[in-house]
């Protein structure tokens, strides 16, 4: 039995981006090939799109993870890496995407709408595209980023015309099984339906969907019943209609009182929507009072005594009988010119033609600040700069002195020196600590000593070719230890 899932907890990762390559070529007769490191792929988005063939979360909630594929590191000669493939995620039509706050970030509705909720990190470049003037057999890459990830709460809201509130064993789930083609589960105990059950409906030239929502109880706004749960589903509808049972014999309801009943719920709830579906709040909503169960001769008579105050507030009234469908001709009349008048007065917008953004790369904005935690210290942030940081391989001293030539030709280490760094100073830039050091020439183009070095800085631990080769010789015997 399949179960009807409409909030769900969606944990997103896009894919990591490859690192670039740092490789030389290497030919018979060509001792200096050049740099041909190829770049790192782009890592897979997370895309949500609106499929109208998936009526509910349940996939979400049996696999809450979701995650793209990673790029692919380049290779040499020149060869980038694949890119990771999109990871595209099928949804509901009138599904809410909510970010940890409660704050919406997307409302999907119509069919094939897609969004990125998590984007792919960018491929690092490879030494070949780092080559420059100054630079031309570069011995490094740039690190691929991670992708963007997150926890998303996912909120189905019915997208439907006429909704049909009222307390539990009204008739609702009758009515719209005689109005539609709809089959929804009937019986005679409260809280029959658990889910809301949509129908279409057909009058004339007009044709609209109706929502059954689980029956309603005074307190639904605060938790009790099954209201909280399924009030959002009424957030789209331009429509509402009170369905009343009129033959009802627990003692204190009668009509009036449950109509009454049901308005101050709808008045408590506040729908998170305003703003996209322009309907405003739900007690602003166009109201239609349904008696059923006239079939019955007490509650005939019930309804034509409750009548008069119904339409003493400026609501259409209908007696129907859902067992015997008396009244249901007039009762869908009435209900699809309302919609025709919604619809007239909120006609569709045209939709927007696709606007294609490039990825920003030159985002120059940084600032500096001091460091709360750390005295003498500061903190660089900026979308450029802590990127940089993040694609810088720090096991590689020539990486580091580009790091350095990066920031200097950016206006960090101006803007440190403006604010007082002394020598030493700790410096954040992202997930990372330096000590500021002023006397290292950066920004300015430097002759490289070797791949992977930089005289710039005083810690080196890689061993030079020249030593390498004396501790060859040393171990063969040719020369001693200590003799150069």
């Amino acid at each position: 039995m399949s179960k009807f899932i409409d909030r769900v907890v969606l944990h997103v990762r896009a894919g990591k981006g490859g690192h670039g390559c740092a490789s030389v070529r290497r030919e018979k007769f060509m001792p200096l090939g050049g740099p041909d490191g190829g770049n790192g792929g782009r890592g897979g988005d997370v895309i949500l799109e609106v499929d109208p063939n998936v009526h509910t979360l349940l996939d979400f909630h049996f696999h809450p993870h979701a995650k793209a594929s990673n790029g692919k590191p380049g290779e040499g000669s020149n060869r980038d890496g694949k890119q990771g493939t999109d990871l595209v995620l099928k949804v509901p039509d009138g599904t809410v995407v909510l970010d940890d706050d409660g704050k919406v970030v997307v409302d999907l509705v119509g069919s094939g709408n897609k969004f990125i909720v998590a984007r792919g990190g960018r491929g690092g470049l490879g030494n070949a595209a780092l080559a420059s003037k100054a630079r031309k057999a570069p011995g490094f890459a740039l690190l691929g980023e991670d992708g963007e990830e997150g926890d998303l709460v996912l909120e189905l809201k019915s997208v439907a015309d006429v909704g049909l509130v009222g307390f539990p064993s009204a008739g609702k789930s009758s009515l719209v099984s005689v109005l539609s083609a709809a089959k929804p589960k009937i019986a005679d105990y409260p809280f029959t339906t658990l889910v809301p059950n949509l129908g279409v409906v057909s009058s004339g030239d007009t044709t609209f969907t109706i929502a059954d929502v689980p029956g309603l109880i005074p307190g639904a706004s605060d938790g009790r019943g099954l209201g909280l749960d399924f009030l959002r589903h009424l957030e789209r509808c331009a429509v509402l209609a009170h369905v009343v049972d009129c033959a009802t014999l627990e003692p204190g309801r009668d009509p009036v009182s449950d109509v009454d009943a049901l308005e101050a719920e709808l008045a408590a709830y506040k729908p998170a929507l305003d703003a996209d579906t322009g309907l405003g709040d739900l007690a602003d909503r166009p109201r239609v009072v349904i008696l059923n169960k006239v079939d019955v001769p007490d509650a005939a008579e019930l309804a034509e005594m409750v009548t008069p105050e119904f339409t003493a507030r400026g609501w259409p009234v209908f007696e129907i009988s859902a067992v015997s469908r008396a009244g249901l001709r007039a009762l869908t009349f009435a209900l699809a010119e309302m919609v025709e008048q919604y619809r007239i007065a909120h006609p569709k917008a045209a939709p927007k033609r696709p606007v294609i953004r490039p990825i920003a790369v030159n985002e120059t904005g940084f600032s500096v600040i001091a460091d709360p935690e750390e005295p003498g210290g500061f903190i660089v942030r900026g979308p450029q700069p802590e990127r940089w940081v993040r694609q810088t391989q720090f096991d590689n001293d020539e990486a580091v002195g580009y790091l350095a030539d990066r920031l200097a030709r950016l206006g960090v280490e101006e803007e440190l020196v403006k604010q007082g760094a002394e020598p030493g100073a700790p410096v954040t830039i992202g997930d990372v600590t330096f000590e500021w050091e002023p006397q290292i020439s950066a920004g300015i183009d430097m002759v490289p000593t070797g791949r992977g070095t930089d005289i710039r800085l005083e810690q080196n631990d890689r061993i030079s070719a020249a030593e390498r080769k004396h501790a060859s010789r040393v171990r063969r015997g040719l020369v001693k230890d200590d003799e150069e």
